[in-house]
């Protein structure tokens, strides 16, 4: 069973940014340590070369805005958790590396604000929201509808901020480097946004969104490692393990987490068939192999949603990403009590109460959980291209699973190999010339937005390289 939360917890309030170049600096220093190595299992690590291409982009926009001819934002892909920190590197070596060789001159600090998950805090602790604030960090509740002082920092901070700002369009990692995640239409509305104020304020710069890609690969393909994680995995299970020393080959491994994946899905219909009174609907047997474990696997989230949905009391609207934002959002409200000046004085009966609810809404989120994990699992990701990468990828998700319903919410993963990461900047998209189009007319804004979250979608996509 999950480890789970036993007791109402204080609100969870804003941390608001207070940034501290000289704590910047010190990370900066520690980042090639902390890429390299981990000393806790939920610390990013075993990154030993980090490259990047079409950087002259970013250096003459770091320059044009440090000139004060236009406002931008990076739009980074995010694939994993070790995203943040390979952007930072990014900026603190290797931008000033490639502008020394153009002979652009950028003064320091070469930073960014950027916006991070709020429920980062929950699983790493207040020393993260810490140290984020002094490194430029601004917290935001992704499932709100509006988290006005997450909002209104971002948009402050773009507009009128002594440094650029990135922000993850994704809202979250997907576990998966070639694969692009439905984009939140949050980053092309502050775009919208700061082309606004500055020509409320009569300022001239121009307003620039920069795609930027990030993937990994292992220095050399960890097929004994896959093999060890699949054994464990097959294991765990209750599945008769196989050796793959005999048939090494990659549709092997793709076989043995078909297998893997078609018992977990079984097990899991039963599991919500039995215990939840979930009608999952039979499917197609006539149907292709692989598209036939995804719909499966689909109808399995859209019933364990449904469940969490039920209890929350929240409709079932939008893509599973959508969905698991509204639950995660209705969970914490349910834990971190807002209307409770202060926990510590409620009279025992009522805190037993609010302990209660606490401690149901957290099991009740493990659903979602294990459905986040899965958001981007696709019929043909490991058929097309069975590379030591993508099938590494999903044997980790597959650990996730396992790992939350056995031990832990956040299990700390193994590492199956070292890695490389590879950065690629892409051509910045003028907000500026969009907003100009609109004339402030609300419908043609809107659609505005939702023409250049496609775009930015379109543009990331792009940048994913064989």
């Amino acid at each position: 069973m999950p480890k789970s939360i036993n007791s109402t917890q204080p609100p969870l309030n804003f941390i608001p940014p207070h940034f501290n170049p000289f704590i910047l600096q010190i990370l900066r220093w520690l980042l090639p340590i902390v890429l390299r190595f981990r000393a806790r299992p939920w610390l990013p690590a075993g990154i030993v070369d980090i490259s990047a291409e079409n950087v002259e982009i970013l250096a003459n926009l770091y320059q044009q805005f440090q000139s004060g001819k236009i406002r931008f934002l990076i739009a980074f892909r995010h694939p994993e958790v070790e995203d943040p920190l390979c952007m930072l590197y990014l900026l603190a070596y290797i931008l000033p590396k490639v502008a020394r060789q153009e002979g652009i001159k950028l003064q320091e600090p070469v930073h960014s604000y950027f916006l991070y998950d709020r429920g980062m805090t929950i699983w790493a602790g207040n020393w993260l929201g810490w140290l984020f604030s002094r490194v430029g960090g601004v917290p935001v509740r992704r499932g709100r509808r509006l988290d006005r002082k997450a909002i209104q920092t971002a948009r402050e901070l773009f507009s009128n901020g002594e440094m650029a700002i990135a922000v993850a369009p994704e809202g979250g990692n997907n576990g998966h480097s070639e694969v692009v995640s439905p984009l939140e239409p949050g980053v092309a509305q502050l775009g919208f946004w700061c082309a606004e104020d500055l020509q409320k304020a009569q300022r001239s710069e121009s307003v620039l969104i920069v795609p930027v890609s990030i993937q990994y690969s292992y220095v050399n393909p960890p097929w004994s490692k896959l093999d060890w994680l699949l054994t464990k995995l097959e294991a765990d299970s209750g599945l008769e393990a196989v050796n793959s020393r005999s048939n090494p080959q990659a549709e092997f491994y793709h076989q043995r987490i078909c297998r893997l994946g078609e018992y977990f899905i079984g097990e899991m219909e039963e599991f919500y068939r039995r215990f939840y009174h979930q009608e999952i609907p039979k499917v197609d047997e006539s149907a292709n192999s692989n598209d036939l474990l995804i719909t499966r696997l689909h109808n399995l989230m859209d019933s364990a949603l449904q469940v969490a949905e039920e209890y929350f009391a929240v409709r079932s609207q939008g893509n599973f990403i959508d969905r698991c934002r509204r639950l995660e959002e209705a969970g914490w409200n349910y834990i971190y009590r807002d209307d409770i000046a202060d926990i510590n004085t409620l009279p025992s009966f009522q805190r037993g109460l609010a302990d209660w609810v606490a401690s149901e809404a957290d099991l009740k989120m493990q659903h979602m959980r294990i459905v986040e994990s899965f958001v981007a699992v696709s019929a043909n990701y490991i058929q097309e291209k069975p590379t030591a990468e993508r099938l590494a990828e999903t044997a980790l998700l597959m650990f996730d699973l396992l790992s939350r319903i056995q031990e832990s919410t956040l299990p700390g993963r193994p590492r199956l190999g070292l890695r490389r990461a590879k950065i690629t900047v892409g051509e910045p998209i003028s907000v500026t010339e969009r907003w100009q189009k609109c004339q402030g007319d609300r419908s043609q804004i809107r659609q505005g937005v939702s023409e250049l979250t496609k775009d930015l979608q379109t543009a990331l996509s792009g940048l994913i390289t064989d």
